[in-house]
């Protein structure tokens, strides 16, 4: 038997292109961003349900909030056109959009039958989008405006508990990432992602109502893949999709349960909110089945499509 000997050098030079070739699986699904352009808004059309899965009689009112104040996802326009196209297309909805914290007084929530947080990324010191936005108010002492702040994060508490709608996509959840209140009403707070990569998304449920949009089959995308905390691990919620830790790289910690849920529903007094993690990219969107998925969960929070939404037991 012949034993080959690698000298030192060659063993250093095999890891450093060991090193490197992962490296550069890392940055190559780093998902080029682009401009929102009327090209792109045409091919989801294209892809875009023609109906909604509920046939209403009345258009449901909705209004999409985009500020950020914090880390700007490049896809917040593109969210936002998204869920207009789809109200739109499937006659279903009235879409309204703004990035005025001014909407979240009671005398504008009324108007509507949910609220879709789109990417709403708040600054890391407070984590609260309401203090940031009153920041510029040049008048309000840090007293006043805590107090405002804080008002104003209860409009939205009681408009939901009240029989209100709340859609959160991906960074919508960093929103008031510090209130206990905000992370129980919506179901967990943001912890960390590790880089861009791969994520095999998997159905908890095939038979769930919810999901029927994939035909029982989980999908494949490149996203930031969401960690989250404190109110997450009551598990006060329905899952719906997941992904698995062990199949992800960059992790900064071991992780003691390796399914780890990416979208939910679930109740918050008489009303109903949807997370979905999906996505950091526009490119995602180019799934029609992702696209009829966003469209059944608005019409969950809205109150016209009738699911269990019940939390599952720790």
């Amino acid at each position: 038997m012949t034993i080959t000997v690698i000298a030192k050098p060659m063993r250093k030079k095999c890891f450093l292109l060991l090193v490197l070739s992962t490296f550069q699986i890392l940055i190559a699904q780093e998902l080029e961003p682009f401009p929102l352009s009327q090209e792109w808004l045409a091919k989801i059309d294209s892809l875009a349900p023609k109906k909604s899965a509920i046939a209403v009689s009345e258009k449901r009112k909705v209004l999409v909030f985009s500020l950020h104040t914090g880390y700007e996802h490049w896809t917040i326009p593109h969210t936002e056109a998204v869920i207009s196209l789809l109200g739109g297309k499937s006659g279903a909805f009235e879409i309204s959009t703004t990035n005025d914290i001014s909407s979240f007084y009671p005398e504008s929530l009324k108007q509507f039958d949910a609220i879709v947080l789109n990417n709403n990324c708040s600054k890391p010191d407070n984590r609260n989008i309401f203090w940031d936005a009153l920041s510029e108010v040049d008048f309000l002492s840090a007293e006043k405006r805590l107090e405002k702040a804080r008002k104003l994060e209860l409009h939205l508490l009681d408009f939901v508990e009240n029989g209100g709608g709340l859609m959160v996509l991906h960074g919508g959840i960093t929103m008031q990432n510090k209130s206990k209140a905000f992370g129980q009403m919506v179901g967990g707070s943001f912890d960390y992602h590790p880089k861009q990569q791969t994520i095999e998304v998997q159905l908890v449920d095939k038979m769930h109502p919810l999901v029927s949009a994939f035909e029982g089959e989980g999908f494949q995308h490149i996203d930031e893949p969401y960690f989250f905390n404190n109110a997450y691990f009551e598990t006060n919620f329905r899952p719906l999709l997941y992904m698995k830790a062990d199949q992800l790289m960059g992790k900064r910690e071991s992780v003691q349960e390796n399914i780890r849920y990416i979208s939910w529903i679930k109740k918050y007094g008489d009303g109903r909110v949807f997370y979905a993690a999906p996505s950091h990219n526009a490119h995602s969107f180019e799934n029609p089945k992702l696209l009829q998925f966003l469209l059944d969960g608005l019409q969950y929070v809205s109150g016209d499509l009738i699911c269990d939404d019940s939390a599952i037991e720790n």
